[in-house]
């Protein structure tokens, strides 16, 4: 069996995705800190990095999956860890039983500290995560997605750092998990074509190309103004308005799927990845806008 180096592991693990589930972590604890809360912050950190490895365990249990059932093959986009040869199915699926083994310890450690409420947590996103292939087979990872990199992190998050669950959180969940669920909505509406010969149906196969174009449009620029509404009433503090700079990357992201029905899928071959990074940046300034008004207050 070939001998893999570390970079070749990270790489299976796609970690250019990983914003989706470390931002929505980030994003609640300091939101909390800004409503004055008491704050656990080792178990803000150790929720961060779980979740972390919960979704690498997710991202190659995907691959494996979508390798096998024909969705990944030599000339579509994306990773190339099966498809490209770096790696063979039963290495994958072993890293990806090996990652879920850790998050389930970790997550198991974390239970203890803390209590029983955060096992319904864990039972979610474990669940998402060996559930997620077959219903996005079905057009429902949209769905799956938001749950397990928006509603379940920020729930999940309030509960391990204050002892209780904070219903609040899902005023941040929502413009964070709508960018994260972009990230998906980018990559299957680029694969449209591709995934039409796997025999599944995902939820840009469904819209069409020019539908899910205009979806993604939503996904990306409702954030915004959900939270100048949020700031206007009083929901979030002002500073929160500092996200209006990463507009500018934002509209060049629909600069870019306005391309689609031009050019074609090779025009936002890399949206996906292009998602992650402003998820990355729009969720960085909203959680440094919460911290900047918590220090000032």
């Amino acid at each position: 069996m070939k001998k893999h180096s570390f970079k070749e592991w990270l790489i299976a693990t796609r970690p250019w995705s990983f914003p989706a589930s470390a931002m929505p972590v980030l994003v609640t604890l300091t939101y909390l800190y800004w409503l004055q809360n008491d704050i656990n912050w080792i178990n803000g950190i150790w929720a961060l990095v779980n979740i972390v490895i919960f979704h690498a365990a997710g991202n190659t249990w995907s691959d494996y999956f979508d390798f096998k059932r024909g969705v990944d093959t030599k000339d579509t986009y994306g990773v190339k860890t099966l498809t490209g040869g770096m790696f063979t199915p039963k290495e994958i699926y072993r890293l990806s039983l090996g990652l879920l083994a850790v998050a389930l310890i970790a997550g198991l450690g974390l239970w203890v500290c803390t209590g029983f409420p955060l096992l319904y947590i864990g039972i979610g996103g474990a669940a998402c995560a060996l559930l997620y292939p077959p219903l996005k087979y079905h057009a429902l990872g949209d769905v799956v997605i938001f749950l397990a990199y928006a509603f379940l992190p920020t729930l999940g998050t309030s509960y391990v750092t204050t002892g209780v669950f904070n219903w609040d959180v899902l005023w941040v969940a929502i413009p964070v998990g709508l960018i994260t669920v972009a990230i998906l909505h980018a990559n299957n509406t680029r694969d449209i074509q591709t995934d039409s010969h796997a025999d599944i149906r995902t939820l840009a196969m469904k819209l069409g190309g020019k539908m899910s174009m205009y979806v993604y449009c939503a996904e990306i620029l409702f954030p915004f103004g959900w939270i100048a509404g949020c700031a206007v009433t009083g929901t979030f503090p002002l500073w929160t308005l500092l996200v209006a700079v990463v507009l500018i990357p934002a509209i060049g992201n629909v600069r870019m799927v306005s391309q689609l029905p031009r050019k074609g899928e090779a025009a936002i071959a890399n949206l996906d990845e292009m998602t992650a990074k402003l998820q990355l940046l729009f969720s960085l300034i909203f959680a440094l806008s919460f911290v900047i008004a918590a220090l000032l207050a």
